[in-house]
């Protein structure tokens, strides 16, 4: 986590002792209140992709009966019933094809063969989750050892158990039953409505725009995460000869500070990008501001790059609103991307070359506290 703690133990220690000074030269308490703190609900985590054809908030397990009718036996008895099936002996632990591995009841994505490898144990093993809120983790104390219980969001299906005794990079083994899975292969992903997931498999990286108040410190959260290449600040929504600090300061260009994000797709997903924006860079219910900085150059802002992008961040701001993370109204624009321009020079790596800086310290420095409490997995080593 070399590049990352550099950047947290420096909010770290700023945060606890550096106390900047008011104009009266009175000593002035630190606020370390996150963006938002004070409108948020919860802070649970929303990457709990819906099932295609799902509408936020409308998900509706199927009865027993009907569970029973459109499951087998074994799916039955392994899903409903915290099952388990033989090892070696089941439909996916030798499966090398590429494709993504959804619940048998739902169809909520749940893995990807791009995390899954040979564990040796004869069940389907995987590093990861496809997206971390779709597997839930609950103890288990059955058989007179306590293990930690793994079940998917929507449809409660048992699917195995979590191991610490997986390969780099998590270090983790989720050894999962064939009989609660169903594997769509990548020439099917698109027709069954998994198409966002179709980057996973292709080498090559892709860029996100996203504008939440001041480009320094929502440039220092994703430059903290696995997966980004290089985030960068600047400016979009306006034209290329306003895109200067000065001229969009005044808040008539029509641009937002923006940060663009090149990340490599197999890594981190464009959705749990989202998630990171939306639940620790920057506040989505404050329109046309973020904190101290008011005008629409401060809006909050997604400039989406294609309709998957426009898609995936529609649905996303539904789930927020479905699960009422936030007591207000999200406020976020969704605008297609022109372009983007990137800011002057001494804008670019702000927190991390100057972590004393007073805005720094109070609205920036708190923003990696929140990202290394609530997301540890997503940082980068």
């Amino acid at each position: 986590m070399q590049r990352f703690k550099a950047i947290l133990i420096n909010a770290l220690i700023i945060t606890a002792f550096l106390i900047p000074l008011n104009a009266g030269g009175q000593q002035e308490m630190v606020d370390s209140t996150l963006p938002g703190e004070e409108t948020m609900k919860s802070k649970t985590p929303v990457l709990a992709a819906l099932p295609p054809g799902v509408e936020a908030g409308s998900y509706e397990k199927p009865e027993e009966k009907v569970l029973r009718k459109i499951l087998s036996e074994d799916q039955y008895y392994i899903t409903q019933e915290e099952g388990t099936e033989r090892a070696f002996m089941n439909e996916y632990w030798d499966n090398h094809e590429e494709g993504i591995y959804v619940d048998i009841v739902s169809g909520e994505p749940l893995f990807s063969s791009t995390d899954k490898y040979d564990s040796g144990t004869g069940w389907p093993s995987f590093t990861r989750p496809l997206n971390q809120g779709n597997v839930t983790e609950h103890t288990d104390s059955s058989f007179g050892m306590t293990r930690v219980e793994v079940r998917s969001f929507y449809a409660d299906s048992h699917l195995g158990h979590v191991f610490p005794d997986g390969p780099a990079p998590t270090g983790l083994r989720y050894c999962i039953n064939s009989a609660s899975l169903r594997f769509i292969p990548v020439d099917e992903m698109a027709g069954e409505g998994y198409g966002e997931y179709l980057s996973l498999f292709q080498d090559q990286l892709e860029t996100a725009v996203l504008a939440g108040g001041c480009f320094w410190g929502v440039e220092a959260v994703f430059e903290a995460l696995e997966g980004v290449m290089d985030a960068r600040s600047g400016y979009s929504g306006g034209s290329p000869d306003t895109a200067k600090y000065m001229v969009v300061a005044s808040g008539t260009t029509g641009h937002a500070e923006a940060v663009e994000i090149v990340y490599d797709p197999r890594v981190i997903t464009f959705r749990t990008l989202l998630e990171v924006f939306f639940m620790v860079a920057h506040d989505p219910t404050q329109l046309n501001y973020q904190g101290p900085d008011h005008g629409t150059q401060y809006r909050s802002a997604v400039f989406y790059n294609s309709e998957e992008q426009k898609k995936i961040t529609e649905e996303m701001i539904d789930l927020l609103e479905s699960q009422k993370v936030y007591q207000d109204e999200i406020v976020t624009e969704i605008s297609p991307l022109d372009a983007f321009y990137p800011a002057e020079e001494y804008h670019q790596d702000f927190m991390k070359l100057n972590p004393g800086h007073p805005y720094i310290v109070r609205w920036d420095a708190p923003k990696l506290q929140h990202l290394a409490s609530a997301y540890p997995d997503l940082i980068s080593e």
